[in-house]
């Protein structure tokens, strides 16, 4: 793509740019920031609409008592529990284990420093989830 043909639809990133590589006049690639393209603007934001109902869907289970606050965690840093398990060098059936409400709060200090390691915040931080209101879907994402 050259230059001139990068697309600059600002549909629904509200400013935001990236970078994408075109070729310049004297044909060598560039980095040319970009508002995005309208179609996938689109797609990212129905992808985002996912992902906020996700998001309050979990925080109402963990409300309830039915899931952890890991939940929340992981779905905002769009994990599943496989990856989880990974990047926290645990097993599957661990995490899933401390999904529960009731395992997670009797976890060990070492376990919920692994899982507040992998998401980078404390480990206090991570029994915490915030009031779903709109303010929080329109300026977390």
């Amino acid at each position: 793509m050259k230059k001139e043909d990068v697309p600059q639809d600002d549909h629904i990133q509200r400013g935001i740019k990236e970078i994408t590589y075109a070729v310049d006049k004297d044909g060598r690639y560039v980095k040319v920031p970009s508002l995005g393209w309208e179609p996938k603007n689109v797609a990212n934001e129905q992808a985002w609409e996912v992902i906020r109902k996700d998001i309050k869907s979990e925080i109402q289970l963990i409300k309830t008592g039915k899931r952890s606050p890991l939940a929340y965690h992981m779905v905002k840093n769009l994990m599943n529990p496989k990856l989880l398990a990974d990047y926290a060098d645990l097993s599957i059936w661990s995490v899933n284990r401390h999904l529960k409400a009731d395992v997670f709060k009797n976890l060990e200090p070492e376990i919920l420093k692994r899982y507040a390691d992998v998401f980078g915040i404390t480990a206090q931080q991570l029994h915490e989830i915030p009031e779903v209101d709109s303010s929080f879907y329109e300026d977390e994402y």
